[in-house]
């Protein structure tokens, strides 16, 4: 059986011991993103350093996300016995990622996507500025130890790799989470890579975006109309950019599962040629 408390055995008993020691009347924050590596790496917190530090678990609320994942939140509240704030934008209240694409007229490039820019980092920062503190985790898994390396190279170093220097995988969270009797996010079951928002214009999979029009037809519409509106090729087919209604219904790419577009509180991607048309 797979249980947090033998993760944490792994742990070399003289580091973990020395760890603690020095981690005293800090206050650290949590980024929660209704995925299942934020939520054990909530908990991992708590277990680890919450005897003697402030732990907050802080979330961004995004309108295009499932509707269960505020099931998936509630339920992890509960299992970590804590609250989970809310970190929210100030200049787009409707939290809309729509809403962000409509004012920027841009949907995702070489810089970024501007709905976490703005919906994410930005709300980020805001909420930072308001709420001194020491340190921060995110949900960064065994296998991205190179977005960790960007994330402390590019934006700080305060930042606590909780699962990666446990070992913990994707996996091994969601087993982890099964295992403490809650529900995975139902946008797992329906086959997305993560808890993302529907249609998460990253993607530039022909995988992904054919999954979306099979599972979620309706969004995929949305996304395609705005797109052309905007003048936003999503989608990477043979080579070459194209826009959503344009790709063939029967393309397949890479597997879903090894998909690499989390979205999180860091914006940057690697460097590729633009997706939008000015």
């Amino acid at each position: 059986m797979f249980s947090l408390t033998l993760v944490l055995l792994v742990v070399s008993l003289a580091r973990l011991e020395q760890m603690i020691k020095d981690m005293k009347n800090k206050t650290i924050v949590v980024w929660f993103s209704c995925g299942a590596a934020s939520a054990v790496a909530a908990k991992m917190t708590i277990d680890l350093y919450g005897a003697d530090n402030t732990i907050r678990i802080v979330n961004n609320p995004i309108k295009e996300e499932h509707e269960d994942n505020q099931r998936f939140l509630k339920d992890c509240e509960k299992w970590l016995g804590v609250t989970i704030e809310f970190a929210e934008s100030s200049k787009y209240p409707s939290q809309s990622c729509v809403e962000v694409w409509e004012k920027r007229k841009y949907m995702s490039g070489i810089a970024g996507a501007p709905c976490t820019l703005e919906l994410k980092k930005k709300a980020r920062q805001e909420w930072e500025d308001d709420n001194p503190h020491d340190h921060i985790v995110l949900g960064f898994t065994a296998e991205e130890q190179h977005r960790y390396d960007r994330f402390k190279k590019f934006e700080r170093d305060d930042i606590m790799p909780i699962l990666i220097d446990n070992k913990i995988t994707k996996a091994d969270c969601y087993q982890i989470i099964t295992e403490a009797g809650i529900r995975l996010p139902k946008i797992y079951h329906l086959g997305y890579p993560n808890a993302n928002c529907i249609g998460c214009v990253k993607a530039t999979s022909v995988t992904y975006w054919n999954h979306v029009r099979k599972v979620h037809p309706e969004i995929w519409e949305q996304r395609n109309a705005q797109s052309k509106e905007i003048g936003c090729r999503l989608v990477k087919y043979k080579g070459d950019r194209i826009f959503l209604d344009e790709l063939p219904e029967d393309a397949v790419g890479r597997p879903m599962k090894n998909l690499d577009f989390e979205c999180g509180i860091f914006c940057m991607e690697q460097p590729e040629e633009e997706t939008c048309d000015d």
